[in-house]
């Protein structure tokens, strides 16, 4: 097949949902699939509706001959109106990757109803849907009904390759000293890591440390607004700030914690939560979106309600009285993430569905 996909930036960006897209662009590639990237340029939001006008990606994919395009929804606000025109030029069927909606994104409701109203119109103009949880399909559904073609294909467990044992869990959950959290994402409102600072702010200062992974670079304002919490709540001693990281460094992080804590206001999926449990850390996240398609809670990981400080800092507490019941949870987490489909399995479900759209 001869596949275009429209994305804003680069496929490298380091967040779940280009790694989602990256991945398939790998695995479509490696099955001698010809797949183009189309680079639309980050602006804000406002700006992307201008984008709608530009005759140049219409120009760009019509003459690419595509079997299939495929949109990451990301790019809804530059795509709802110039998908009409692209259909004009182009006799190919159009699929959005659907990782989650910005409309779901906690957030004054008179945003929410504009964004809503954009979304609708771009989800609408395409031909079909890749889900990456059943969660993110429901609410797409909800907006305009089932009619159109779909394939739910949850992200894969093997991004970061895990090496450990179940001995090796049990004997890093029994060590002695503060317990280790760790923070995997973006320095973005929606991960609440100001959420997590205020829980951490309720337990004593010896009895925890927090690794933070993640791009102050994304919203610097956010990123400045943390680093002030932290001042403020005296914890410079107990927080390390690691910024980004991947590969053998990442793994390393998981290694060595005994808990992952993103308290997200939303997630589509949460592809660190199952990132964190090969390595056997239960993984505490909020109640919104779909990461109760990954988590059990208090079984594997913990669930509370989006900004609920109080109930992050009783999870958290728990776990640093009862090094036991981290031993419990992170073998339940190892299991769970052995029983969770690979990227190549998922990979190879979105394939299947591509090639049922294009004939």
């Amino acid at each position: 097949m001869k596949i275009g996909l429209v994305i804003y930036g680069d496929l490298e960006t380091l967040t779940g949902g280009y790694l989602y897209d990256r991945m398939l662009v790998e695995f479509l590639r490696s099955r001698g699939d010809v797949v183009k990237i189309f680079s639309l340029p980050w602006r804000n939001y406002g700006r992307h509706l201008f984008d709608n006008l530009s005759q140049r990606l219409v120009r760009s994919v019509s003459e690419a001959q595509l079997d299939i395009l495929i949109e990451d929804e990301l790019n809804h606000p530059s795509l709802f109106r110039l998908n009409r025109r692209l259909k004009e030029r182009v006799d190919c069927p159009i699929v959005s990757i659907v990782h989650h909606l910005r409309c779901s994104e906690l957030r004054p409701a008179w945003q929410n109803r504009f964004y809503r109203l954009v979304e609708s119109d771009y989800l609408a103009g395409v031909d079909g849907f890749v889900f990456n949880s059943v969660t993110t399909r429901s609410t797409v559904e909800g907006l305009i009904g089932n009619s159109k073609p779909s394939v739910v294909a949850f992200p894969g467990r093997d991004g970061v390759r895990p090496d450990v044992t179940r001995a090796a869990v049990e004997r890093r959950a029994l060590e002695t000293g503060p317990l280790r959290i760790l923070f995997v994402g973006s320095l973005i409102s929606r991960k609440e890591l100001h959420t997590l600072l205020a829980a951490l702010a309720r337990l004593p200062g010896d009895s925890w440390r927090l690794e933070v992974v993640g791009s102050p670079k994304t919203d610097p304002a956010y990123a400045s607004r943390v680093l002030a919490e932290i001042e403020r709540l005296g914890m410079r001693e107990q927080v390390q700030l690691l910024g980004s990281l991947t590969g053998q460094e990442l793994a390393d992080c998981y290694s060595r914690n005994h808990l992952l804590a993103v308290p997200s206001s939303y997630e589509g999926f949460g592809i660190v939560y199952l990132e964190a449990m090969g390595f056997g850390l239960p993984a505490l996240a909020s109640t919104a979106g779909a990461a109760h398609e990954i988590i059990t809670h208090d079984r594997d990981g913990f669930l509370v309600r989006p900004g609920d400080a109080d109930a992050v800092a009783r999870h958290v507490g728990e776990l640093v009285s009862n090094r036991e019941k981290i031993v419990r949870m992170g073998l339940a987490a190892l299991d769970r993430y052995a029983a969770h489909p690979t990227w190549g399995e998922a990979a190879a479900t979105i394939r299947n569905f591509l090639e049922e759209m294009v004939h």
